[in-house]
Parts: structure tokens; C-alpha cells; sequence
């Protein structure tokens, strides 16, 4: 359902296609919050049947950019002011974790090496868009602002993941 409204948040910006947007998904929101294109055009299928966005307009080879309507926008701000927010985390990281036990040694510290370093870099991915948005880098429009605090969301989840590779290595040598 988070699809739905991320779509519409996005199309709260301004009109798009669906290309932009899984560009746009990807790029905000790809290691956070994936969205595959062909899931992107289904859901853009169903908001449009839904009356919560429209054609804006339509491109070469049938491109279509849409738009929020009225309702779409009344529907996103409702999610976000009265919406149930689900907490479940899905981390094949952590939940390999749980088997750790099965793993030989040498193995499990390759393991730990490779989700600390892949932590470390999307915590340092985050921290330079942190930064450079901090420098004024791309303005101080409320989107702007509400990106910001979503990315140093993202920065601290991935710090406190490598952190967390880091301490496991030491904790399964135990």
C-alpha cells in the first residue's frame, strides 16, 4: 500500500512519467524502499482507475506523464496525517543473522566484512546528500526539508548497521 502513496507524494511535486518516477523511487527512496518499474506502472494502472491522478500528457511512443488529482492529493495527506504506519522490517541481514550458527568461522567473518563495508557506504552515500543539501546544494523547498530528514533517517539506519556487522564479528568470535 506504501507504493501507492509513495507514488502519490512524488506526484505531489509536479507531473511525471512513469519512467521519472522509478527513476525518481530509485533514486529517493531505492535501498530504503525498492520499487520495480513494471510494480510502479500496475499501481499507476490502479491510481488512475481510482480517480487520484490523470494523464498530464502523452510523449513519444506513448509516453504518458501523470498528474495528482484533487482527491490523490487529499488521499496522500490524509495517509500521512491519520495513516497506520506499519513497522515491519523485512532485512535478510538480520534475519541471516539468526543462522549465523550454522556458518563456519572464516566464512561468517567474510560475511561480517562484506554487510560492514556495505553498510559503511550507503551510511556514506546518505551522510553526502546530508551534506550537500545542508550547503543549500539543491535549495530549501519544503520537499527539500522533508528530504533531508528522510536521508539522515537513511544515514543513521546504515551507520547503525555497520556498527552492528562490526560488533557481530566480535560477538560470534565469542
Amino acid at each position: 500500500m506504501s507504493l501507492r502513496y509513495g507514488l502519490l507524494g512524488l506526484l505531489a511535486e509536479g507531473p511525471a512519467s512513469g519512467y521519472d518516477l522509478a527513476r525518481r523511487f530509485q533514486e529517493v527512496l531505492g535501498s530504503v524502499w525498492p520499487a520495480q518499474h513494471p510494480k510502479i506502472y500496475a499501481e499507476l494502472n490502479r491510481l488512475a482507475a481510482d480517480g487520484l491522478i490523470e494523464v498530464d500528457s502523452e510523449g513519444p511512443r506513448r509516453r504518458k506523464a501523470y498528474r495528482i488529482t484533487g482527491d490523490g492529493l487529499a488521499a496522500v495527506k490524509q495517509w500521512l496525517a491519520d495513516g497506520e504506519v506499519d513497522h515491519t522490517m523485512r532485512m535478510q541481514s538480520l534475519l541471516r543473522s539468526v543462522f549465523f550458527w550454522l556458518m563456519e568461522p572464516e566464512d561468517l567473518r567474510r560475511h561480517l566484512d562484506r554487510e560492514a563495508a556495505h553498510f559503511a557506504r550507503e551510511a556514506a552515500r546518505y551522510e553526502a546528500y546530508a551534506a550537500a543539501k545542508d550547503r543549500g546544494e539543491f535549495g530549501d523547498s519544503p520537499q527539500t526539508q522533508s528530504l533531508r530528514l528522510a536521508i539522515e533517517g537513511g544515514a543513521r539506519l546504515y551507520r547503525a548497521l555497520a556498527d552492528w556487522a562490526e560488533w557481530a564479528k566480535t560477538a560470534a568470535g565469542d
